[in-house]
């Protein structure tokens, strides 16, 4: 059996800010749609991607204002896949960086998310997908504690 790729189960329509939202609009749009995390896109290129955790550290915690510019507090160092990559090497590339999202992007434009989640579901936790969930938690685990 062929491996599966991102293509295959990552989530299409995706909502995104661009650098013209404000960190309260984002916080909003992450309310609306149950998420804390956005990808930040220029057109349909992305260019960062905003957490819960980056609004709460970089924004709040900084005494930033809801009317602070994404650009200030989202983070630019993105990890990004192909939309061909296998379900087997996105768990891979998730474990090593220890991220929980994995932003698809195909000929530099934004396409889609995978999460730890969908490749345990979809792919029942086979192999890698499951270690990768193990490791990440693992390690989640011995910062939160």
């Amino acid at each position: 059996m062929a491996s599966r790729t991102l293509r295959e189960i990552m989530t299409k329509d995706c909502a995104t800010v661009t650098l013209k939202d404000n960190v309260y609009e984002a916080a909003v749009k992450m309310k609306q749609e149950d998420t804390g995390f956005i990808p930040v896109v220029d057109g349909k290129k992305l260019i960062g991607v905003l957490t819960d955790r980056d609004l709460v550290i970089r924004g709040f915690a900084a005494k930033k204002e809801g009317s602070t510019a994404i650009k200030e507090v989202m983070s630019d160092k993105v990890v990004s896949v192909s939309p061909d990559t296998t379900v087997d090497e996105a768990a891979k590339v998730m474990a090593k960086e220890q991220i929980r999202r994995l932003p698809v992007v195909e000929n530099g434009e934004f396409v889609g998310i995978v999460s730890i989640g969908d490749l345990a579901v979809r792919d029942k936790f086979e192999n890698e997908a499951g270690e990768a969930l193990s490791q990440i938690s693992e390690n989640h685990k011995q910062t939160v504690n």
